[in-house]
């Protein structure tokens, strides 16, 4: 029980805040040893265990969110927290109860280790509305070398990286301690098999320094453009307050105003920087044009937008693109919204339950893929939790988008761990496309990801902020941008193919 609680906190140390990144690496081994001789109910027990530590310890902060900003007590926000924290264990569970269960023989649990992980990984990003945070390789967000895989498989393909390499330690410690019920293995295969390790390492760095070097010539011989970030710093209790709106407004156009001498294309405010509805409040959306117009370049910015169909009314999580003349050129309305945050899942049947964000009503879904148009190229956009969907990500890239841009509203979580979390996250959507990201956060981190994963500027939490950067608009489209998901898919397929293969009778 021990080991597994300590996987659990190997596993969340490996993340931002903490970032040991080297971790990872090795976070799973005290679990595989629980593992190795032990009943299939144990096995599900230890798994959770496992999961549930990791889990409490990374996502914390939501109680914080739901507490501070949400209105809902204590007593309800750590249950939430927890509930969430169990769903999520679960799938640490269910990998563990494989294991036990079905896949005795070493080779074959060696190479099912990893296939078994990133399948579950890929049915937790996507059941149930799917919640991709923070998944293994996401720890590696900092080492460009091994992350440039993901321009093949996804982040999925650096969890599978960082899982056989536990797998692999684990075996190779076993047969070196020799303990008292570990099968016997050959010597061959236990020479081989970390020496396939450091083969299958020396690959990927090798394919990650040479798609670095040829990122970098695509960055050299390709077309840029200089764009602004405004970071506001607007606390989220007083965000939505109308006595505060003019003042929120007149201080984004005064940072903006700031970085005119800097002579970007495009300055990017966060998401509902101006929160009231764009082109209806006159008042407000009169300063805003006033100070596009003063900056006389084109502005990228969050709003609420609606609309009325059938004498009901649509309210949209949005972004404008408005040009330096004061006309809206384009509109991106949010895909991906937040259950509890801008709708109310199942609310039928759920009356009772509100969202956090009140003064709207519930958000409606976007187009996916939806691009905006701006001088001869496409802006692709991200709204907050969109970043960490690859697929929204993806379908922009398709559809012609030359850049990634995140607007996002991280005043929610506080100085806790998860806006440290987010950003790291983000740095894969610039992997996977090859594409350069801009990311504009109401209270931090802004800042500019390189198309080759490079964090080149970011800002600070909780500061008022407005910076510049030319970055390369690159085109073209990675192996990921075209086939998605299909490595996970492909370890998702597989997996009960291993488990038949291992055997239907349960472990002596």
């Amino acid at each position: 029980m021990t080991l597994a609680a300590a996987s659990g906190l190997m596993l969340t140390c490996s993340f931002p805040k903490i970032g040991w990144h080297y971790m990872a690496w090795v976070s799973l081994v005290p679990l595989l040893v629980c593992l190795k001789d032990t009943s299939p109910f144990n096995g599900f027990r230890l798994g959770l265990v496992s999961g549930l530590v990791h889990q409490v310890t990374l996502i914390y902060w939501m109680t914080i969110t739901m507490h501070q900003y949400g209105q809902l007590p204590w007593a309800v926000s750590i249950p939430v927290m927890l509930l969430m924290a169990f769903y999520l264990a679960l799938y640490v569970a269910v990998f563990s109860w494989l294991l036990v269960r079905y896949i005795h023989k070493p080779l074959l649990r060696m190479i099912s280790i990893p296939i078994l992980w990133v399948a579950l990984e890929y049915l937790r990003a996507n059941l149930l509305t799917g919640f991709p945070w923070e998944l293994l390789g996401y720890s590696q967000y900092a080492n460009l070398h091994w992350i440039q895989l993901a321009d093949l498989s996804g982040v999925y393909g650096v969890s599978f990286l960082i899982v056989l390499v536990n797998a692999i330690l684990f075996f190779t410690l076993q047969e070196v301690l020799n303990t008292k019920n570990a099968p016997r293995v050959s010597w061959p295969f236990v020479l081989g098999v970390p020496a396939s390790g450091l083969a299958i390492l020396m690959l990927v760095w090798l394919y990650g320094d040479y798609r670095i070097q040829q990122t970098d010539e695509q960055i050299k011989n390709s077309p840029s453009s200089r764009i602004g970030i405004v970071q506001g710093n607007i606390e989220q209790s007083m965000k939505w307050d109308p006595s505060f709106q003019e003042a929120t407004v007149r201080k984004y156009v005064e940072l903006s105003l700031g970085i005119k001498t800097r002579l970007p294309e495009l300055i990017v405010w966060p998401e509902t920087a101006t929160p009231f509805y764009f082109l209806y409040d006159d008042a407000l959306s009169k300063m805003v044009v006033n100070g596009i117009q003063q900056a006389g370049t084109d502005f990228l910015f969050g709003a609420p937008s609606f609309f009325m169909k059938d004498n009901d009314l649509h309210y949209f999580n949005s972004a404008y693109l408005v040009d330096a003349e004061g006309s809206v050129k384009g509109k991106y309305d949010k895909v991906h919204l937040v259950p509890f945050g801008e709708y109310v899942p199942l609310k039928k049947w759920l009356p009772f339950i509100g969202k956090m964000v009140e003064q709207v009503g519930d958000f409606q879904a976007g187009a996916k893929g939806s691009v905006i148009p701006w001088k001869d190229f496409r802006l692709g956009i991200l709204i907050c939790y969109e970043g960490i969907f690859p697929d929204l990500a993806r379908e922009a890239v398709k559809n012609g988008a030359s850049v990634l841009i995140n607007i996002t509203n991280d005043a929610w979580y506080g100085r806790t761990s998860a806006p440290y979390q987010h950003f790291s996250m983000a740095v894969f959507r610039a992997v996977e496309n090859h594409r350069s990201l801009v990311r504009s956060a109401n209270t931090g981190f802004s800042g500019f990801i390189d198309p080759g994963g490079r964090i080149l500027s970011s800002t600070e939490l909780f500061e008022d902020a407005a910076i510049t950067r030319k970055i390369p608009l690159l085109s073209g489209l990675t192996v990921y941008a075209r086939m998605g998901d299909a490595f996970a898919l492909l370890c998702l397929v597989l997996s009960p193919v291993l488990v038949l293969a291992g055997g239907l009778r349960p472990k002596p």
